[in-house]
C-alpha cells in the first residue's frame, strides 16, 4: 500500500484528504506539529507528499526547495492560490504537480495515481553520448575519459518528471516528440495540466544536461515539439 503524507494546517481539509485517500486504497497520514517540518518529511518514508504552500511559520515553496536537496520523493503542491506564477515557481523548485483548492477529488486522485505509476521504474539503464542514465536511481553519470568506468563526482539527480522526459526522448531518437505526447506521458491526461509546467520541466532538464557539456542536447522545433540531438 502506497504511503501519502499530508502537510496541511487546515484540519478540516486535512481530515477530508486523509479520508479520501484511505477510502481509495492509500495509507494516509498528516503532520500535526509544524516544527522541524523538513526533518519530518525526510523521516516519513512516504511514497508521495501533498504539500500546502501556506503552512504555519513556513513557506511551502522554500520548504520544497530545501527538501529537494535531500530527497526526490514526489510532491504535489496543494494551495488556495490560483496564480500561474506560483505554479511555475513550484514546478521550477521541484514539485511534480500542482493543484488548487477547492480541488476536484477525482482529479487529485488521478494525478496522484499518475505520479505513483511513473515512479515505478523497471531497473533499466540507458546511455546518451558519454552519459549513463540510471532510471531506478534517477541519476545522470558521466563516463571518465579513460573508458567505461564512472566518475561518481559527476553524478546529478533528476526529478521524476525530468527523468521521464529524458527517457521518452531517448526512446524516440531521431523523431520529434510533440508537446502533447510528453504531457500525456507525464500526467496521463493532458486535459488536466498547464502547458507551462512542461516548459519548466524541459528547462530544468536542459540545465542539467548543460552541466555535463550538452547545452543544445534538446532542440525545440516550433509548433512541433522536441528532438534529442545525438551529436
Amino acid at each position: 500500500m502506497k504511503k501519502i503524507l499530508i502537510v496541511e494546517d487546515d484540519m478540516a481539509i486535512c481530515e477530508e484528504l486523509v479520508e479520501l485517500l484511505q477510502n481509495n486504497g492509500y495509507e494516509a497520514s498528516a503532520i500535526r506539529q509544524f516544527t522541524n517540518v523538513r526533518e519530518q518529511l525526510l523521516l516519513a518514508s512516504a511514497d508521495l507528499i501533498l504539500l500546502d504552500i501556506n503552512i504555519p511559520g513556513l513557506n511551502g515553496e522554500m520548504l520544497l526547495k530545501e527538501f529537494r536537496k535531500e530527497s526526490q520523493t514526489p510532491v504535489i503542491m496543494v494551495t488556495s492560490r490560483a496564480s500561474e506564477v506560483d505554479e511555475v515557481l513550484s514546478m521550477s523548485l521541484g514539485a511534480d504537480d500542482y493543484i488548487t483548492k477547492p480541488y476536484n477529488p477525482t482529479i487529485l486522485l488521478l494525478r496522484i495515481a499518475a505520479i505513483l505509476k511513473r515512479t515505478e521504474y523497471n531497473g533499466e539503464v540507458l546511455t546518451y553520448r558519454d552519459l549513463v542514465i540510471n532510471l531506478p536511481k534517477g541519476t545522470l553519470t558521466k563516463r571518465t575519459e579513460g573508458g567505461n568506468s564512472l566518475n561518481g563526482e559527476t553524478e546529478l539527480s533528476l526529478t521524476k518528471n525530468e527523468m521521464l522526459i529524458l527517457q521518452t526522448l531517448l526512446n524516440n531518437r531521431n523523431r520529434i516528440v510533440k508537446r502533447d505526447e510528453l504531457m500525456t506521458v507525464l500526467w496521463d491526461n493532458d486535459e488536466f495540466i498547464n502547458d507551462n509546467a512542461l516548459t519548466v520541466n524541459i528547462s530544468r532538464l536542459r540545465a542539467k544536461l548543460s552541466d555535463f557539456g550538452y547545452p543544445d542536447a534538446i532542440e525545440t522545433r516550433k509548433k512541433q515539439g522536441y528532438l534529442l540531438l545525438e551529436e
